[in-house]
């Protein structure tokens, strides 16, 4: 049975004079686009007095408002809906409203911005290349080092479009035309779907948020990938935000609708013929026997570098944001891009954050550390009143090596409100609380598959940490919390069959506590580790394993993806933003560090263990004056036996003239109403007595941060690592240096993204370099 479809013309198609007959015939359409746009449509597209209609921003509206006029009057003769939709780039966008996906105000809102994005981008021009195929115009790219040319459109079997720089464009002609073809410049403002539109996708991925979308009604075929919409909203964003970079597959679009029916039944509907045209042309060359309706289209926007492409004849895929690390990661948590935003104690990853995120997509974990109890709980109720959607968020759980019940009251806190998702940090051992929160709903499917409501991202710097995490949970905890009714029999059977973790985060060097780990050896450990535990306990789902420390940059979180990472954690980087829950005094600090401004200082909590924290330095004695009281505890038995010049250096500067006796006093009030037991420990050892003063002043340190109290400023202890410094150099001269314009969700977005595009670039010069065969390398 033949088929219909209906398509619509993109950018190009625009002439004076187009859609008279229209406007009148629709007033009420026509008076809403003239409140949208702000001008007469009707006098833009008839008369276009200010000479206005070439020019993109003006250029698209005025086109899908023709083309949607067009279809409504299609429709009102009695001709009935087709079978199949779609559109030539800006005319998807008439498609996707044809089919429902929006209505025709969202539509021209999308279209206005679209345009003006585009409008906006330089740096570059298009080009159409006729008379060669795409195979041949690959090879004579790749032979002669044009690596930073991108398919633009591929509109029929010899007309390609390529866009990239201008001295590129010229310089691939001579080339071009010695293989046989002819090199057209088009009038544009800027190299459209290709990598360099990338500033453009991210701002408009950001407009398309404020949106509700609907599944399309009626099959639209999509430009990046020739084949038709999901039914899902989310997909029909993803498609809208890639197709900024992505080349128009309208050739193989065409092969698609003819393998399904459509061979006359394509009827054009907007200004112009030029689609009919390419529908006639591709018609007569005929579908390529290899050509199949539920072959996968690739997804992006393609240097024209690839050997392969030349023998395949079609282009060849390259990386983006979306496809960047685990896609096992992104479904489990249910975000768009593996990407996390770790905690930081004190709230520092605050409710704001963790919330921003949220909506935005991601996951985000709030900083439950140091904070009591009741404020927990009610950041929780909050977080989730905020997200009551559904989306992912997660709380940090915490390593309290003096009191494993304060992990226990955290684990129940979480049950208590069901918060699935935990971010264990600085963990040494698997303890009771770790085991009860993993196994705890533990389940199996009606297909036999292990499942589990929990998910642990647990932090890890060593080897030996992380195989604990990769194992099963140790039997006798397992039979501790069997015995005493914590967990079921049937959790305590499948503790056995899966690891303490569902994710690893190798921690390499970082803000907070650090092993100062380096990721490009600390990363592939853990990996093969992951590989040799897994393999030995037969696991039905492999820990996936992340990457964090040091990543501030599209760079840093490129390699990381290279090493092996499923996905990306980022710290420091977010407390110098606008959610961050520390003071603008701080974050005015922290937005003028570089690299070279951190040092290492004790850990409070982990004090006399001899753990160190990374912290800022610049503008601060913080770090010189603790590691001066570590040293002096580490050599003293007592406060006692520290000499006088000491003393006094340490009551008068760091605790600002108060003796070791009135600090001591602070201390035992505070210790008697929430630790008795480190007290009394105290009172009899004078080794831990003056542990407790020292910790005192890291304590103080930090609320003082907190609060931006002016008069400890050079206390501040600030815990942040280098990539702060890296972000803060690589963003400096555009609207982020300032940390006031600085948000985690587009930070996320512009690493993601950057290291997307950076990865293409770096995998287009290795392609275009000249590789020996492989006789010449093993000779």
């Amino acid at each position: 049975m033949k088929k219909t479809a209906y398509v619509f013309p993109g950018q190009g198609s625009q002439f004076k004079g187009m859609g008279e007959a229209l406007f009148d015939r629709f007033p009420e359409i026509t008076s809403n686009a003239d409140s949208i746009l702000g001008y007469s449509i009707k006098e833009l597209c008839v008369e276009d007095p200010h000479d206005q209609l070439p020019q993109t921003d003006f250029t698209q509206p005025a086109i899908f408002t023709v083309s949607y006029l067009s279809y409504l009057k299609h429709l009102g003769e009695g001709h009935p809906l087709p079978d199949y939709l779609a559109g030539h780039s800006l005319g998807e966008y008439t498609a996707l409203c044809a089919a429902g996906v929006f209505n025709f105000e969202t539509a021209l809102k999308l279209v206005q911005k679209r345009g003006a994005l585009m409008r906006a981008a330089s740096g570059g021009g298009m080009a159409a290349v006729l008379n060669l195929e795409h195979a041949d115009i690959n090879a004579v790219i790749e032979e002669n080092g044009l690596s930073a040319l991108d398919v633009a459109n591929l509109n029929a079997l010899r007309q390609t479009v390529i866009a990239g720089p201008h001295d590129e464009l010229s310089r691939a002609q001579k080339y071009l035309e010695e293989a046989g073809g002819t090199l057209v410049a088009l009038k544009v403002s800027a190299p459209f779907h290709s990598r360099y539109m990338e500033p453009a996708r991210v701002e408009f991925a950001r407009f398309l948020d404020n949106f509700e979308l609907g599944g399309p009604k009626i099959p639209v075929i999509a430009n990046v990938t020739a084949r038709p919409y999901g039914t899902s909203a989310r997909e029909v964003r993803e498609m809208l935000t890639r197709q900024i970079i992505a080349p128009v597959r309208w050739l193989e679009s065409v092969w698609y609708l003819m393998r399904c029916g459509v061979e006359s039944g394509l009827t054009e509907l907007g200004p112009g013929e030029v689609l009919t045209k390419l529908a006639a042309t591709i018609r007569r060359q005929g579908v390529p026997e290899g050509f199949s309706i539920e072959q996968p289209a690739a997804a992006r926007a393609t240097p024209l570098t690839a050997k392969a492409a030349k023998a395949a004849g079609a282009p060849q895929a390259t990386i983006t944001a979306t496809n960047l690390g685990s896609a096992s990661f992104r479904e489990d948590y249910g975000v768009k891009h593996a990407y996390v935003a770790g905690a930081m104690y004190m709230g520092i990853a605050s409710k704001e954050l963790v919330v921003r995120m949220g909506r935005a997509g991601y996951i985000g974990f709030f900083g439950t550390g140091g904070l009591s109890p009741t404020t927990v709980e009610e950041n929780i109720r909050q977080i989730k009143g905020e997200l009551s959607g559904g989306q992912p968020f997660g709380m940090n759980l915490l390593f309290e090596p003096a009191d494993q019940e304060v992990e226990i009251a955290s684990v129940k806190l979480f049950q208590k409100y069901d918060v699935r998702c935990v971010e264990a940090s600085a963990f040494m051992q698997i303890t009771p609380a770790l085991v009860l929160f993993r196994l705890k709903g533990l389940a199996v499917s009606p297909a036999g598959e292990i499942v589990g409501r929990h998910r642990i991202i647990a932090k890890v710097s060593r080897p030996e940490v992380a195989k604990a995490f990769l194992e099963p949970s140790p039997p006798n905890i397992v039979e501790h919390l069997l015995r005493t009714g914590q967990i079921t029999p049937l959790e305590s059977k499948l503790a056995q069959k899966v690891p303490v973790a569902t994710d690893l985060c190798a921690e390499a060097d970082s803000g907070g506590h650090t092993d100062r780990a380096v990721m490009s050896t600390l990363l592939p450990t853990i990996v093969r580790l992951r590989d040799r535990v897994c393999a030995q306990y037969g696991y039905q789902k492999k820990v996936r394993v992340g990457a964090a420390g040091g990543i501030g940059t599209p760079d840093a979180a490129a390699a990381a993806f290279l090493l092996g990472a499923d996905f990306i954690l980022t710290g420091s980087i977010n407390q110098c933003t606008c959610e961050a829950g520390t003071s603008d005094m701080v974050k005015d600090m922290l937005q003028k560090i570089n690299v070279q401004d951190t040092d290492y200082a004790p850990a409070a909590d982990l004090f006399e263990m001899g753990a160190k924290v990374q912290v800022m330095k610049r503008g601060v004695f913080f770090p010189a004056r603790a590691n001066k009281l570590y040293e002096l505890w580490k050599n003293h038995n007592s406060i006692e036996e520290i000499g006088e010049r000491d003393r006094s250096l340490v009551q008068d500067k760091y605790f600002n003239k108060r003796t070791f006796d009135e600090i001591y006093e602070d201390v035992r009030r505070y210790y008697a109403a929430r630790a008795p037991a480190e007290l009394a420990k105290a009172e009899v050892n004078g080794k831990h007595k003056m542990a407790l003063i020292f910790k005192s002043y890291l304590n103080k340190s930090t609320r003082a941060a907190l609060l931006g109290d002016e008069s400890e400023r050079v206390n501040f202890q600030v815990q942040c690592g280098p990539a702060l410094g890296a972000f803060n150099q690589w963003v400096s001269g555009t609207d982020l240096e300032d940390w006031r314009h600085r948000h985690v969700d587009h930070i996320a977005e512009k690493i993601m993204e950057g290291a997307a595009v950076m990865l293409n670039r770096r995998f287009a010069d290795f392609r275009s370099v000249t590789r020996p065969d492989a006789e010449a390398l093993v000779s």
